[in-house]
Order: C-alpha cells, then structure tokens, then sequence
C-alpha cells in the first residue's frame, strides 16, 4: 500500500495523548470519485516544526493506533522549517494506492516521533451523491472536532487570503485532474476503438467514389477525418510508449525495493552478530580481570607468607639460642639450689660455695684451724673464732653475714631471677629480652 519501502514511524500513544489542532486540513471532500489521484492541503501552524520524517496518511474512521494507517506518502519539508506564520503544503496520492472499497477515511498527519498532530474530516471513495452522509464518531473525536472547528474559527479570517489562492490552485488542479481523466478514459476507448476506427476508414474508403459522386466537399470531410485518424494514431502509440516507460520503471522501484529489504535485512543480521560478540568480550574481560584480581591476591599472599616464614625463622634462631642459653641458666639454677641445700644442712661455721670471702692467711708457723697438737685448747677455738661465717650473692657479689636466714638469702638470688608461666624456667633480670622471645616463642607455639 506504500510507494516506499521504508516502513513510516509509528506509536502505540492512543488518540486521548495526541494533538490534533497543531496541522489544519483544507478543502476536504465529501466524496473522491475511484480510480483517480487524490490531493491533500493542509496547513502547518506556528505551534509545530516539520521535520524529515514526518508523514501522511490515511486511516479508516475507528483507528486506535497510529500504527492502522492505510497507506501514508512523506510529508514534504517547507522552504522555512522555522517559520513564524502558517505554512501551507499539498500531498498528492495516487490512485493505485488509495482504497476501492466505501468505507468512511481521513487524513491524519503523524510526526517523527509516531504522534498524531492533525487529523481531517472523514471522507469516502465512491461516486457523490445527494444523500446526506451520517458519521458515527466518539465522544472523543466529536470533541476533539469541535475543538478544530473552534481552532479554525480563530483561523478563519487569516487564513482567508491564503484560502483564495488555494482555492484557485485546487481549481486549476482540479481541472488538470479531469483532464488527466479524460486522457485516461480516452486511452482506453482509443484502444477500444482501433479497430472501429480502421474498419470505418476502409469502409470510407469504398464509399469515397461514392462520396466524390454525391458530393465533392465531402472529399474534405474524409481528408478531416484521415487527419483525425493519423492523429489518433499517433497519440495511441505515444501513450503505449508512455505507459511502457512507466511499467518499466515501476519494475525497477519493485527491484529496488527487494535488494534494499535484503540489505537492510543483512545490515540486521550483522548488528545482531556485532552486539553479540560485544556481549561476549565484555564477559571475557570480566573474567581476565576477575583472574588478575585473584592473581594480585595471590601474590600479595605469597609475599605475606615469605614475610611470616623469614619472620618465623629469625625467631625459631632466636628461640633455639634462648634455648641454649636457658640450659646454661639451668645448669647455674641448678647449681645454685645444690648450693643452697647443702648450705640448709652446714653448720654456722661452714660457708656457701662460690660465695666465700678471701680467707685471710694463717700467721707464720700456724695452721689455718690452729695446732691440734697444742697443749691447751684456747689456740683452737680462738682460731675458729676469728674466720667469719659470710654469705656471698652469685648474681650481685652482695656479701651476707652469717646470722641472715637462709629464706632472705633464697629471697634475695630468687629477686634476680625471671621465671616462665609456661615451662617454669628461669632467666636473670638483666635477660630481660631474651625472656620476653621465650614468652613469644611460646606463643606461636
């Protein structure tokens, strides 16, 4: 139904969201006899600015959508698009795509954007006649007419100037349209009457002795109508030729219109295959950075790893020398508490080992207890008397007397010592570190 192969655009929007008043049809008939071209006027207001896709088209009375068109021809584009005043255009829509049945049609000019901004009276396609017509409309549509005769109303007077020389074109239009008729049905009956005509001319030629007996001027009747005849020939031959021509090229559109179908229909196949690819590199690269994500992570980690397994090491050779040096305290513990023990069960006069002070020397020619073999006894005791009984700390060199009891003496060594809450080993004070890596060793165990 279209002289295109673009398909015009198109909307669901129903008639309640349109604009009706923005585009005004002019001088439309009641009737538009079949078989001929009909031509559409129409004004564009000021409140609307045509663009390249904007079309024409013609709806049968009842359309909900614009999407019911029954065939549409583009809307031409004025000389200036944004024009202040009104602007008048014309359509022109050929028989061949106009409808043959009597059904009640308008017109309704569509925008780019597939809203309707105009829409005509309806109007059939069949012979005129004077019966009065009756229009079923809805109350939609009898307001929105209502609003264009009221629209058009204000209009009227300026339109008034302009409607004169519209109606003089429609006129001279109207009469270029008759006689295009008038050459179609002259076409046809000159095809039809061909033969008529060559059958009349021979028998116009067996009466011409005849008729130059009858009568001598009807010689310039039969040269007359010769003269008609070669120029109905004539005028035969020009309009076979034409109307040739004219198949010829509707072929060629026909031809064009499938190669532009099959391109546009390939051009879709490769959007469709490009969108798809795209789909699938964006999922590859969300992947490849999913992967280097991860990658990062791991690397981080391994380096955190090497950083907590060097870190480990440094304190596994801090723990075995803390190790070592705890057995050698050990052993000097253990040592010291043999030396406390057996300095419980000394007597008075005996002395720690390691602890002692310098025992001063014995007088020439006596001996370090006295004589045993002098004949009193005062020698021996008062050689016992004058060696003092001291008590020596092993880890400061304080000297104690004699007389301190041997807890304050423990209490004392045990004050230099650091002992373990988890394996009870002991460590000296002045350690301190080495204690403090034992606890941590202890720690990561």
């Amino acid at each position: 139904m279209d002289e295109t192969a673009d398909e015009p655009p198109t909307s669901a929007v129903l008639l309640d969201n349109c604009h009706f008043s923005q585009v005004i049809f002019n001088d439309v008939e009641k009737f538009y006899v079949p078989g001929g071209d009909v031509t559409c006027y129409y004004t564009l207001t000021q409140n609307i600015i045509p663009r390249r896709k904007d079309w024409v088209g013609i709806f049968r009375v009842g359309w909900k959508t614009t999407r019911e068109y029954y065939t549409f021809m583009w809307a031409p584009l004025p000389d200036d698009v944004h024009s202040d005043t009104a602007v008048q255009q014309q359509i022109q829509f050929k028989a061949y795509y106009l409808p043959k049945d009597d059904e009640y049609y308008q017109f309704c000019y569509i925008d780019q954007d597939g809203v309707v901004r105009g829409a005509s009276v309806p109007f059939q396609f069949r012979a005129e006649t004077e019966d009065d017509i009756l229009v079923v409309t809805t109350q939609g549509e009898v307001e929105e007419i209502e609003l264009q005769n009221k629209n058009l109303r204000k209009e009227n007077e300026e339109l008034k100037a302009s409607c004169a020389s519209l109606q003089k074109q429609n006129m001279d239009l109207q009469e270029d349209l008759k006689k295009t008729q008038e050459l179609q049905n002259s076409l046809e009956s000159l095809r039809s009457n061909t033969e008529t005509l060559e059958l009349e001319l021979n028998s116009l030629k067996k009466e011409n002795k005849r008729l130059k007996e009858l009568d001598d001027c009807r010689e310039a009747e039969v040269h007359q109508l010769k003269e008609q005849i070669q120029n109905v020939t004539s005028d035969k031959e020009r309009l076979e030729t034409r109307l040739k021509t004219a198949l010829d090229h509707m072929d060629q559109l026909q031809s064009q219109v499938l190669n532009y179908e099959k391109e546009v229909e390939n051009l879709s196949h490769i959007d469709h295959d490009k969108a798809e690819q795209l789909e699938s590199l964006k999922e590859e690269n969300r992947q490849l950075r999913m992967t280097r994500t991860q990658q990062q992570q791991n690397r981080d980690l391994m380096k955190e790893l090497e950083e907590q397994k060097r870190l480990f090491q440094i304190l596994q050779a801090k723990k075995n020398e803390a190790d070592e040096e705890n057995q050698k305290l050990r052993k000097e513990n253990d040592g010291l508490l043999r030396h406390l023990s057996q300095a419980r069960e000394f007597s008075p006069f005996s002395v720690v080992s390691q602890a002692q002070a310098p025992i001063p020397a014995p007088e020439v020619g006596g001996l370090l207890f006295g004589n045993p073999y002098c004949a009193t006894g005062t020698n021996l005791g008062a050689g016992a008397a004058d060696i003092p009984s001291i008590r020596k700390c092993p880890m400061c060199d304080e000297v104690f007397p004699e007389d301190i009891e041997t807890s304050q003496y423990e209490a004392h060594v045990q004050s230099h010592l650091l002992e373990c809450p988890v394996c009870s080993e002991t460590f000296e004070k002045s350690n301190k570190q080495v204690f403090e890596d034992h606890i941590f060793c202890h720690g990561l165990e």
